[in-house]
């Protein structure tokens, strides 16, 4: 297959899209690593779960504050004007419809936007719902973040997902190692895709129909 962008790519690439002035929510696992790429001309202010309004990106290794973290319990920094509250009304902000974008990661998304990303349904799996599900449905948009593949070269797109859903049809859009793909009321739309690989094969590695943008374009980023 051919060579994708790495997470920390991923996730620069992702910070690009985010507007200025946008409250974002970024879930655990890849996700936080968005917060390292915010352009430095834009105001980006980024919630966490657990109660934080103002996260800013990773800390350094020395002088980390262990007692300052995010729901993914990693050390965070606090920009100028951040606030720290309660956990009850981080999800009040939440399901009150106060987040302009939340970035999730993905086991599957679906055709329709449909997002699995909690559980694989295996016999013995330790569930991780966490906030993801008011996270899904409570920010006005939502964009996956995942790798195109699992470890075993099986599509984490799909026409229509296997695994307990997270939320229906909460996905926008879905970036990933090889492709920025939006979600449309008439399908999957490729709109980037890495240089070397063509609709063609993209398809081959991904579960649904695609159909490409009238503007696709190469999806590229810095070597980070």
């Amino acid at each position: 297959m051919k060579q994708g962008l790495t997470r920390n790519q991923l996730a620069w690439r992702i910070a690009q899209d985010i507007p200025d002035g946008a409250v974002v929510n970024l879930g655990i696992g890849q996700p936080v690593l968005v917060a390292n790429f915010v352009p430095p001309e834009r105001e980006i202010v980024f919630h966490s779960e657990n109660g934080i309004l103002g996260m800013g990106p990773e800390p350094p290794e020395a002088g980390r504050d262990e007692e300052l973290i995010n729901a993914g319990k990693q050390p965070v920094t606090l920009l100028p004007g951040a606030a720290l509250f309660h956990h009850a009304d981080s999800f009040a902000m939440v399901r009150g419809g106060h987040l302009d974008l939340c970035v999730l990661g993905a086991f599957q998304v679906a055709a329709n936007g449909d997002l699995a990303n909690w559980s694989t349904g295996a016999a013995g799996a330790i569930p991780g719902v966490g906030g993801a599900m008011d996270l899904a449905v409570g920010a006005r948009a939502v964009y996956a973040m995942t790798d195109h593949v699992t470890r075993r070269g099986e599509p984490k797109i799909v026409e229509r997902a296997t695994y307990p859903l997270t939320g229906r049809g909460a996905v926008d859009r879905i970036y990933t190692d090889l492709a920025v793909i939006e979600v449309t009321p008439a399908g999957l739309l490729a709109r980037e895709i890495v240089p070397g690989l063509d609709l063609a094969g993209l398809q081959a590695v991904t579960g649904a129909p695609l159909a490409a943008a009238g503007d696709l374009r190469a999806l590229e980023a810095p070597a980070l």
